[in-house]
């Protein structure tokens, strides 16, 4: 299996294999990686994976990218990361042996594929975990190390340190506004002790801290000499190890793989939903992909209008579903890419537009009649949607959602699909989103019993300004 960059530029990024893509973000040339083809999956497998636990599915789906780790190593990695004692917060009665169990709110028709059992309560885990174990065994196969360098608002930086804590060869240096996240999540973050991870609080905003992260990866001396990389959302690594969740929804909603299933999927950067697309174009019996925005409503436009707009910083809403308050969606791309047929020169030319702060317009084109084939429809939620869905969740099935699963949930109910169920990704648990939890609902969230008494924990983080060389020299101290 080769991976080619969407933009196509073989002088400079030359189609690799899964390890050499694994450590890296973007291709040399700007673009993502792809696999030159999608595997295809028989109806012989699909029968045959019906029964698989989750740590073998991840094995099944995953052998058919990764060529280049030996089967039995590749399968000690899967058994290793897919156990029930990593993902141990199943809803009560929910079977915690199945990792990301499906939750029915209505028998057959309406349900939720639990994906933030994981140690950090987001759906996250279900990559980053799998990440960690292959950054480790990569490295070490290789005799490298990398120095992680990422900006966090709260969930991706506690995902991927709990991902890479202990790791050998690997080093985590993350970046959070100082006094910004929620106390939870700080405690998340600052409470680990482990001698390889590096929280660093940055008096401003996120964005200040995202800007430092750019400067040092802008920086090819620096970023070579200490070996910098990154665990962002456009890895491929990390979209691979999501198709697994599609497989194993599907085939928890189903009797038989004669059925469709929807799947609605709350998606501010479009990696969740992409693993959908390409899971549906390896042949997964996916009926609809329906893709929920919160205010921030950039792809719900495209996906009605065929105008993709990012909106500039000072347009992003602030909102109660802060993951997805995104105006550029970076994995969209890879959609784009097989929307356009796979024309790189095509690509180049759309996202030089967007890379120049434009939009682009498919209106008219024969690339907006190919869009209906791919089986997407969209959706956006408010504030006040999210509260009204957690109160009739809590009310009519006496289940607590996060935020961002309220908005799935309110644009599932508001597409429904004939003849097939629709299961919404769960992202998050409501324990992180206390406050959005109290004004819906009048009462706290649930805490998993072992992250009870979280924040009475020692913490560990360096304060500091927004200063890109002091940054630097906090690394260069610790490598």
């Amino acid at each position: 299996m080769r991976y080619l960059s969407t933009r196509g530029d073989a002088a400079s990024s030359p189609t690799q294999s899964f390890c050499d893509i694994l450590l890296g973000g973007l291709a040399p040339d700007g673009g993502l990686y792809l696999p030159e083809t999608y595997p295809q999956v028989s109806r012989a497998e699909l029968d045959a994976w019906r029964q698989l636990s989750y740590a073998e599915l991840a094995f099944a789906v995953l052998s058919k990218f990764i060529d280049d780790i030996p089967p039995a190593d590749l399968k000690a990695i899967c058994d290793k990361t897919y156990t029930a004692e990593v993902y141990c917060h199943a809803r009560p009665g929910d079977n915690a042996a199945d990792v990301t169990p499906i939750h029915w709110l209505e028998q057959g028709k309406l349900a939720l594929q639990e994906l933030s059992n994981g140690p950090t309560l987001a759906f996250k885990d279900m990559a980053m975990q799998l990440l960690g174990n292959l950054f480790e065994y990569v490295l070490a196969k290789r005799g490298e190390e990398i120095n992680i360098l990422g900006a966090t608002s709260g969930d991706t930086g506690s995902a991927a340190e709990y991902a890479m804590r202990g790791k050998k060869g690997v080093r985590v240096f993350m970046l959070s506004p100082d006094g910004k996240m929620s106390a939870f999540q700080r405690a998340q973050m600052y409470s680990l002790q482990d001698e390889n991870i590096h929280n660093i609080a940055v008096r401003g905003m996120f964005d200040d801290a995202q800007d430092i992260v750019k400067a040092v990866s802008n920086d090819a001396a620096f970023k070579a000499k200490y070996k910098i990389g990154a665990v962002n959302s456009i890895n491929w690594a990390r979209v691979a190890a999501q198709i697994v969740y599609y497989f194993k929804g599907y085939f928890g909603a189903t009797e038989n793989n004669d059925q469709q299933v929807a799947f609605c999927v709350p998606s501010g950067n479009f990696g969740n939903i992409c693993a959908g697309h390409i899971a549906r174009m390896m042949g997964l019996p996916i009926g609809k992909l329906i893709l929920a925005t919160n205010e921030n409503n950039v792809l719900d436009e495209f996906f009605k209008t065929g105008v993709y707009r990012p909106r500039k910083t000072a347009e992003t809403f602030v909102t109660s579903s802060p993951s997805m308050d995104i105006s550029k969606a970076s994995n969209f791309e890879r959609f784009v890419f097989d929307l356009v047929g796979r024309d790189p020169a095509k690509v180049r030319e759309l996202w030089a537009q967007v890379d120049a702060g434009q939009a682009f317009d498919l209106r008219g084109t024969p690339y907006m009649d190919k869009l209906a084939g791919f089986a997407f429809v969209s959706g956006a939620s408010s504030h006040a949607d999210r509260l009204a869905t957690i109160r009739s969740c809590w009310e009519t099935y006496g289940v607590m959602i996060d935020t961002h699963t309220a908005d799935g949930l309110k644009v599932a109910r508001e597409n429904p699909v004939a003849g097939m169920p629709t299961v919404v990704l769960e992202t998050a648990l409501p324990a992180k989103f206390a406050e959005t939890i109290r004004e819906a609902l009048g009462r706290e969230p649930e805490v998993p019993a072992d992250l009870q008494g979280l924040e009475k924990l020692a913490q560990r983080v360096e304060v500091m300004d927004p200063d890109v060389n002091a940054v630097k020299a906090f690394i260069q101290a610790r490598v």
